[in-house]
């Protein structure tokens, strides 16, 4: 399995970079073998062109939430367009879709109370998927813990910032490295997405803060082979 970041980029980014902007993230949105896409924001196509993929081959789509940087009707209809399916999954539900098996979670955020994360599993590795939300809810650490994810992938939209009423439906950096300690033992990899351009360090300051931890910053492009 290998997952690519099209976008680690919260909502306050801008569609398209500003002249003189030193660094670029997108809204957020991942692509799991060329071929699931995990949240058709309005960036996703343009993402997807940029690092080689053909919009044409994603098969299936999937959404965490309705929140506009994470869906957009026309990338949806588009990518159907060309023969894909896309599928919702509910809190507490789980599909197969293809070769994966995709159970979703109650996600803590709470101005969206449709919005969930994912655990993915194509029958030999999984992934975590945990964008948006704040503390994970027990039913979705409950899971990690039985199916011992290989990656978990954790919302960051805060960083650093404290005293912010943010942090009850969003992660600063403090709430990552509690539960990336605690999750240690099922976890084998961890990172971090959904970064908000106005309370992030950029990329190389943002990766000295945790690498002490072991948590990958996640950037636009980046691929991981699981």
């Amino acid at each position: 399995m290998k997952i690519q970041f099209l976008g680690t980029g919260a909502a306050d980014w801008p569609v398209t970079r500003w002249e003189n902007m030193t660094e670029f993230r997108r809204m957020s949105s991942a692509v799991i073998d060329d071929v699931l896409l995990i949240d058709p924001g309005p960036q996703a196509i343009e993402a997807l062109l940029t690092y080689g993929k053909k919009p044409e081959e994603i098969k299936y789509i999937i959404n965490t939430h309705g929140h506009g940087d994470h869906f957009k009707a026309e990338t949806v209809q588009a990518l159907c367009a060309h023969g894909a399916d896309f599928v919702e999954i509910l809190q507490g539900e789980e599909k197969t879709v293809g070769k994966y098996v995709i159970c979703a979670y109650r996600a803590n955020h709470s101005t969206c109370d449709k919005a969930v994360h994912f655990i993915i599993s194509d029958g030999e590795k999984s992934v975590f998927y945990g964008l948006d939300g704040a503390w994970l809810m027990y039913e979705e650490v409950q899971g990690i813990k039985q199916k011992k994810p290989d990656l978990a992938i954790f919302d960051a939209t805060i960083g650093d910032t404290y005293g912010d009423y943010r942090i009850f439906e969003h992660n600063n950096l403090n709430m990552v490295i509690e539960m990336q300690k605690t999750l240690k033992p099922f976890v084998k990899r961890f990172a971090i997405s959904h970064m908000a351009r106005t309370l992030h360090t950029p990329q190389e300051q943002l990766e000295k803060r945790m690498e002490p931890y072991e948590i990958l910053v996640a950037y636009d492009g980046l691929e991981i082979e699981i």
